[in-house]
């Protein structure tokens, strides 16, 4: 005869064999997301973060924080990045040097640009220009050029070793057939106190850092067109150096592995945020509004663009240890 708690037991079994239901998954973003600007704070990657951070914080219902992981050309910050989970609460301002130029120059990357990172979109496309204190004589690029044949080692700084400005100076004496001897700093605002100190004859920066500083005059520009807002400033093309044509472009990137559905709602967030006045206002400050791209056209320029630097790396014979 089968005892009462036996019974029970018995009847409990089917509910004990059931699967638990799946444990809801909390909507996506349920915490801070962090953007890394691998370099310094005030530099070009920082402003166009923190400008796309404001707005998507508002889109997106959490804040988007800002994080400086600086060192090696901006390869520790995206290294950071690489290795993260892939649950879109960590994402790398990736951008020229990270991404095209520093796989190009440094012996040893911790990462590969195109297969370690989810690209996600086009953030800002800035000129660079070429620049000289306000109280230099040299007045224009003619000027210029007849400064460093008359003087073999005119010095022109950049923000860093292995920089995207660093092979732009080693191009710029490639073509030129100058002697130009670089001057490292670290980041571009020490570079920028020492060109209107008139400690360094020059320097190669973006258009976001030099801005409209009454300090310096800028000679040069890498733009494609005259940038509007600096009309005056001819670009390299205009000068017979279409090879110095470089816009120094800025994304948004993931680890790998970032699920499609987070991926693309980072894309419709970046793509909301430039159809705002306010956004494309504060771009236009540095001649920096890029068209709306897509997840795919931003993979696929990254890829090019560093096949592009690696010529431009080797043509110029840059190396960073």
């Amino acid at each position: 005869m089968m005892t009462t708690s036996r019974r029970i037991l018995l009847a409990a079994m089917p509910a004990l064999a059931a699967p638990l239901p799946l444990r809801a998954q909390p909507a996506w973003p349920a915490r801070p997301i962090r953007f890394v600007v691998p370099f310094p704070p005030g530099g070009t990657t920082d402003i166009v973060a923190r400008v796309y951070s404001q707005r998507m914080t508002q889109t997106l219902g959490q804040p988007v924080i800002v994080e400086n992981r600086a060192g090696a050309g901006g390869t520790v910050g995206s290294d950071v990045v690489a290795k993260a989970p892939p649950d879109g609460y960590a994402f790398i301002m990736s951008n020229i040097a990270s991404h095209a130029v520093g796989p190009n120059v440094y012996p040893r990357m911790p990462y590969d640009s195109v297969r370690d990172f989810t690209h996600i979109g086009l953030l800002a496309d800035v000129p660079s220009v070429l620049a000289v204190g306000v109280q230099s004589p040299v007045r224009d690029f003619p000027g210029f050029l007849a400064a460093a044949r008359a003087r073999p080692g005119l010095t022109i700084a950049s923000p860093g070793n292995g920089t995207t400005s660093h092979v732009l100076g080693a191009t710029l004496a490639r073509l030129t057939g100058t002697q130009l001897t670089h001057v490292p700093y670290r980041g571009s605002a020490p570079g920028l106190q020492d060109l209107m100190a008139g400690n360094v004859d020059s320097m190669i920066t973006t258009l976001a850092e030099t801005g409209r500083n009454e300090r310096t005059r800028l000679i040069a520009i890498t733009s494609e067109q005259r940038t509007p807002g600096w009309d005056g400033v001819p670009t390299f093309a205009e000068l017979g150096l279409p090879q110095m044509n470089a816009p120094t472009w800025f994304g948004l990137s993931g680890p790998p592995g970032l699920p499609d559905a987070i991926a693309d709602r980072m894309n419709a967030a970046i793509l909301e945020a430039l159809s705002t006045e306010e956004v494309r206002a504060r771009l236009a400050d540095f001649g920096a509004v890029p068209p709306p791209r897509s997840r795919a056209w931003y993979a696929a320029y990254v890829a090019e663009e560093v096949e592009r630097w690696g010529r431009a790396a080797r043509a110029a014979e840059v190396r960073a240890e």
